[in-house]
């Protein structure tokens, strides 16, 4: 899209970030111990519609460009990991709102100005029965668990009623969402974890609970399904996370190197004179850090626009620009968690205090590059493509 349009989007998103970040800021120690997002910190995002970004205009979103998504999710990220986290997973899973039948669509969001979407991965599987399914899931990593108001299980079996595994086109086993009201399943609180514990990532467990054939969809063929649709709809999920948790990556560092840029003007070691600015070693480590999330940035975001800028032409990004966004995205994480490893270490024991602005965010940028999207195995993945191997599709 035309720069021109796209930073004068892109500042009006980003002035709605400001708006609740410090609200946001403010409440993220608290959010680590209850294990969840504070209500303070959710009420700011959905005054901003921040957790409406991807979702479809049909039910009140705002179908983002992703090149303006990313730097907005990256924002976020430098007041708090697990918001923009969250925010990220959940813009994610509204996209399912385009393809679902409009009145489920509009109970889930239209309807319900604070509503959300969460899925994690597990396993489940559902049974058909007069009217819809019987599901028995075990689902777990449902970022946004607490706060979301509809829940999905991704049903990798789908039994007939003599007990056949119902199979799709190509003679697979049918993979089908179920959708269920947050409020009609009970939590496993199993989210005890180092980093990003604001998520709340907990799970749930279902056991012969019935869905309404309505309340369920096929994610592998809806796009064919639905037939022709917007731009932001021919990426994939896995895309759309790739890109999105590398931004999560980059505002997380961002965040600590301009915190510490702070500290660093005020900070005497013992028995030093001079604040550490003045030290050369600290001076050259921030400027191979200021380096390198640059660098990675520009990486992903160009990535980000060729993908976009090729879907807008033709319909779908291609295989390459594809691939592009997976390696720069897993690369942006593995960036974003050197830089602050070495400023962690800088800080030496103002970093390590529950109270200063650093130790969560070290916390969160290793939780972070241990999800599916900072996998060392990805750069396999790419090595393995450029040459000549056949692309995985499943992590594109």
């Amino acid at each position: 899209m035309p720069k021109d349009e796209l930073t004068g989007d892109t500042q009006w998103w980003l002035d709605r970030v400001d708006m609740a970040g410090p609200v946001v800021e403010a409440g993220a120690q608290e959010a680590d111990k209850i294990h969840e997002l504070t209500a303070d910190g959710m009420a700011a995002m959905h005054e901003q519609g921040l957790f409406r970004m991807l979702l479809t205009k049909r039910v009140g979103g705002a179908e983002l460009p992703l090149p303006i998504f990313i730097q907005v999710i990256e924002r976020i990220a430098t007041y708090d990991g697990s918001t923009a986290w969250c925010t990220c997973q959940g813009s994610g899973c509204s996209m399912l709102g385009n393809y679902l039948a409009p009145a489920v669509a509009a109970d889930i969001w239209q309807d319900k100005p604070n509503g959300i979407l969460a899925w994690g991965p597990g396993k489940a599987e559902a049974r058909v029965v007069d009217g819809g399914y019987e599901v028995t899931a075990r689902s777990m990593f449902v970022s946004g668990s607490h706060h979301a108001t509809w829940v999905a299980a991704h049903c990798s079996t789908v039994k007939e009623r003599d007990g056949t595994v119902r199979l799709d086109a190509d003679g697979k086993p049918e993979d089908r969402t179920v959708l269920i009201r947050k409020d009609r399943v009970e939590l496993t609180d199993t989210w005890d974890v180092v980093g990003l514990r604001g998520t709340g990532s907990d799970g749930f467990n279902l056991d012969d609970f019935f869905v309404p054939d309505e309340h369920t969809i096929v994610r592998a063929t809806m796009i064919e399904d639905a037939g022709e649709t917007t731009t932001l709809y021919s990426f994939s999920t896995m895309a759309i996370y790739a890109m999105g948790f590398a931004s999560v990556a980059l505002g997380i560092a961002q965040g600590f190197l301009d915190r510490f840029l702070v500290l660093a003007q005020e900070k005497k070691p013992r028995r030093v004179e001079r604040p550490i600015c003045e030290n050369p070693v600290v001076q050259d480590e921030v400027a191979r850090g200021y380096a390198k999330l640059s660098a990675a940035r520009a990486y992903l975001r160009n990535s980000v626009d060729e993908a976009w800028d090729e879907a807008v032409r033709s319909g779908s990004a291609t295989i390459e620009q594809r691939m592009a966004i997976r390696l720069a995205a897993t690369h942006a994480i593995h960036e974003a968690k050197a830089v602050v490893d070495t400023l962690f270490d800088t800080g030496g024991t103002s970093s390590v205090f529950a109270s200063a602005p650093f130790e969560r965010r070290f916390r969160d940028i290793h939780a972070v590059a241990l999800q599916i999207q900072g996998r060392k195995t990805n750069f396999e993945t790419f090595g393995a493509w450029l040459m000549g191997q056949g692309p995985d599709m499943g992590a594109i």
